[in-house]
């Protein structure tokens, strides 16, 4: 049966807790506790929805008071890179772009590293390998996990499920000495890249919030389109 033709699908609610990009706000999440969804099928249906996941669970803010964050994907075949975007990829241009389908245990001392250094002020502090486990990795989607090499040294993992129609950057770590390269739009430009190659038309990147000044590099890729309202909008630029 077709996911839009479940009419008894079930979801859970979680108890308000503060939230992590606007402090001053309370966060409730509605969550797809449904195991009928839990395959790339329902994961697919889920993030046109406007979910997105952590490990293997798949979630949507659902708060009382703030409508804050919308959902963002870029729209792969008319995206057009901006003058910046064209600039961090001539500098990164020795860079080796290589690509796997598995999450490596060779790629934590780099993951461990970049959130010990970079997000020692934020809740994934310390960094521990059941951590870098339960939060990348899922059983609900395959993956694809876009590296940035220099020379023989691995500097970004851009961790990348794969949808039947789009790919979902999920998280992107990198060598803290290599952030003057903007390794993390950078990997952004690299995924966009390689979901034109597979004729893939979306490339979702989570939440766009635009009060949160570290979450706005998100919303300068064009076209892109938000979940709003229960639509998604275009956006150009």
């Amino acid at each position: 049966m077709k996911v839009t033709e479940l009419s008894d699908l079930t979801f859970g609610i979680t108890d308000l807790f503060t939230c992590n990009y606007l402090p001053e706000q309370q966060e409730k999440l509605l969550v797809a506790t449904d195991q009928r969804l839990h395959n790339s099928q329902g994961y697919n249906w889920l993030m046109q929805q406007g979910f997105r996941r952590s490990g293997n669970q798949v979630y949507r803010p659902h708060c009382p008071n703030c409508q804050a964050c919308q959902s963002i994907r870029v729209l792969v075949e008319e995206f057009k890179p901006s003058k910046s975007h064209k600039r961090l990829l001539k500098k990164g241009e020795n860079f080796t772009v290589k690509t796997s389908k598995a999450l490596r245990q060779s790629y934590y001392a780099l993951y461990e590293h970049y959130i010990n250094t970079i997000h020692r002020d934020g809740s994934m502090y310390p960094a521990s390998p059941e951590q870098y486990q339960g939060f990348l990795s899922t059983e609900i989607s395959e993956q694809r996990f876009v590296e940035l090499w220099h020379n023989d040294k691995l500097i970004s993992v851009a961790v990348t499920d794969e949808l039947p129609d789009a790919l979902s950057a999920v998280y992107t770590f990198y060598h803290p000495d290599y952030r003057q390269y903007g390794l993390g739009v950078l990997s952004i430009l690299k995924q966009i890249e390689t979901a034109k190659s597979l004729n893939k038309p979306y490339l979702y990147l989570g939440y766009q919030i635009d009060d949160c000044q570290k979450m706005n590099y998100k919303n300068r890729f064009f076209p892109h389109q938000r979940y709003i309202n229960n639509h998604w909008q275009e956006v150009i630029r």
